[in-house]
């Protein structure tokens, strides 16, 4: 199905995601797992997680395979990829064309419709977790699709504070409840903050956390926004020219 494991699209949490095609000839997207040293609990929360929803805005997990230790899940596959590579503002000799601002609404109401339906869709309550543009896909039409469930956690509907042992997430989306209780408790909020975070870079066009700039309050992106705020900098045109209609749209 991989040939071998020849055409390699990437790399996630948990392992490597390589290009595929089935009998029938259609492109997939396998994400062969590390090796779990515990109970695989990634696989588990993947699976558990997306073959309980279906919505436009969630990838479709179309297969897995256990074997032993080796593990392997199987995606419909997104030609265009990740979010990440269309909005940031890293390397000026970038061939990736930067999405336009209509375009950057349709993604975000998109993704919010997913979430929405992961927290409110499903009989069971779906946390994802780790909600970043790294783990946001996308079609050959630039429909959004959620992806990456390996820190996802399922709990009942009508529970609004969820239990747990330990802090997950990727550093500057978690929320700060759930590394440090004293801020409250952790609910499907979480999510919804991660995704605010995602929208600033999606504006922006840069990182979170920016290491190597010589000023400290550039490093952490709020503070960043905070600063040009105060300035009366406009931040619709820190992504580039703004044209009338967009303007209309931001």
């Amino acid at each position: 199905m991989t040939i071998s494991f020849k055409q390699k699209l990437g790399r996630g949490g948990y392992g490597d995601v390589y290009k595929g095609k089935l009998l029938d000839g259609r492109l997939v997207a396998v994400k062969l797992l590390n090796e779990s040293k515990g109970n695989g609990e990634e696989f588990i929360n993947e699976v558990a997680s997306i073959s309980r929803t279906s919505h436009i805005n969630v990838v479709t997990l179309v297969g897995f395979c256990l074997e032993g230790s080796k593990r392997a899940l199987v995606y419909e596959f997104m030609s265009n990829g990740s979010l990440e590579k269309f909005i940031y503002n890293e390397n000026p000799m970038q061939t990736t064309p930067q999405l336009e601002w209509k375009e950057l609404l349709q993604i975000a109401k998109g993704i919010a419709e997913g979430l929405h339906d992961l927290h409110r869709g499903c009989n069971t309550r779906i946390l994802h977790f780790d909600i970043k543009p790294h783990n946001i896909l996308l079609d050959k039409d630039f429909c959004p699709k959620i992806s990456d469930f390996g820190l996802a956690k399922l709990c009942e509907r009508k529970e609004s504070i969820i239990s747990m042992e330990d802090a997950r997430g990727t550093i500057g989306y978690i929320a700060l409840e759930v590394s440090n209780r004293n801020f409250g408790g952790v609910s499907y909020k979480s999510d919804v903050c991660s995704y605010g975070m995602m929208i600033l870079e999606m504006v922006g066009g840069r990182r979170n956390i920016k290491v190597g700039v010589t000023n400290t309050s550039e490093i952490y992106f709020p503070h960043w926004i905070y600063k040009h705020l105060e300035q009366g900098c406009d931040l619709r045109l820190l992504h580039g020219v703004v044209t009338a209609e967009e303007d209309e749209i931001a």
